[in-house]
């Protein structure tokens, strides 16, 4: 065990240390905004990215897959709850059952051993549903990144909104997005290079890895500075006070019932989309992922997620 340890620390105690502390950050800004993305408090993210990570860590069979909000499964909570929200039933109240009603169905399929109906699906299937999940999450996030009011998730709804409201966008607002979009792009092409002539090789490449916080630490002091919120620029703002509910999802049969038809693909979909996230990061460590185990894994973690006022939560690379 002494020599399994020496050769840890030697290997990749600091690469994984680095690993955490990037992930551990960029998990806020990320999480909050998958849970706006879905119509939720931004809160709702964070509390989905506590628990059922750590559920899943015990029960899945990837070593390196991270479960918590995702874009697909964000945007597909989206779509789900609209209806029911439209009527009046709180946006919590009805992820939470949505999470409930996916994590029982990802339990069902473990039980039944249907994990097996994944190698059904044909990849160039799931590259197109990949694809057009995120031109929709692109396209419906357009108007954020330009500081406008319009809202939609389809072409129609977008450009009839934005037609509705009259307003192209906020010209600060804009240029906070696409300069911090380029600095991201820059630094996914550049930063390691210009990094190298100055660094080790090793030393460029975990700086280069940091660059994303970076650039998030550079937006919070220019917003800071600048007083953004004054010049009409849209800041998450202030959290409410970190206290981890545990409860029980509202048990109304008729919210159930109305989120039924929408739980069943949101549970194949984070199954077949996690599934694709494990066995891509295990092709690359040559491990070996049992989906009979990441079914259940992934029951848990939403099901953990329903009873921590969280939201439908799945893996997926951005995350992993």
């Amino acid at each position: 065990m002494s020599s399994l340890w020496q050769a840890y620390r030697r290997d990749a105690l600091r690469d994984d240390l680095v690993a955490a502390f990037i992930v551990a950050i960029l998990l806020i800004p990320q999480s909050l905004a998958y849970a706006l993305l879905a119509g939720l408090p931004p809160q709702v993210g964070v509390y989905a990215s506590l628990l059922p990570m750590a559920v899943y860590a015990a029960l899945g069979s990837s070593s390196v897959n991270s479960v918590g909000p995702v874009a697909v499964v964000a945007l597909l909570t989206a779509h789900a709850i609209e209806p029911v929200v439209a009527t009046g039933t709180p946006a919590t109240a009805a992820a939470l059952v949505l999470a409930a009603e996916a994590g029982l169905m990802l339990a069902a399929a473990a039980l039944f051993r249907l994990d097996a109906l994944a190698a059904l699906l044909s990849t160039p299937v799931l590259h197109g549903f990949s694809t057009g999940a995120a031109l929709a999450i692109t396209l419906s996030q357009l108007p954020a990144l330009l500081g406008s009011p319009a809202k939609g998730f389809t072409a129609p709804a977008l450009l009839g909104s934005w037609w509705a409201t009259g307003a192209a966008g906020h010209a600060l607002t804009a240029a906070f997005g696409l300069v911090a979009l380029a600095l991201l792009w820059w630094s996914r092409r550049s930063a390691r290079g210009l990094l190298e002539r100055w660094l080790p090789p090793h030393n460029a490449s975990l700086l280069a890895r940091c660059a994303p916080l970076a650039v998030v630490a550079l937006g919070v002091v220019l917003a800071w500075a600048l007083h953004a919120d004054a010049r009409g620029v849209a800041l998450v703002g202030t959290l409410p006070a970190f206290a981890l509910p545990l409860a029980l999802p509202p048990l109304d049969p008729a919210l159930w019932w109305r989120l039924l038809p929408s739980a069943a693909p949101l549970a194949l979909v984070t199954f077949v989309s996690s599934l694709a996230v494990s066995e891509g990061l295990a092709l690359r460590r040559r491990e070996q992922v049992d989906a009979r185990r990441e079914l259940t894994g992934l029951a848990a973690a939403d099901l953990v997620a329903a009873c921590s006022a969280g939201m439908p939560v799945g893996g997926s690379f951005s995350r992993g």
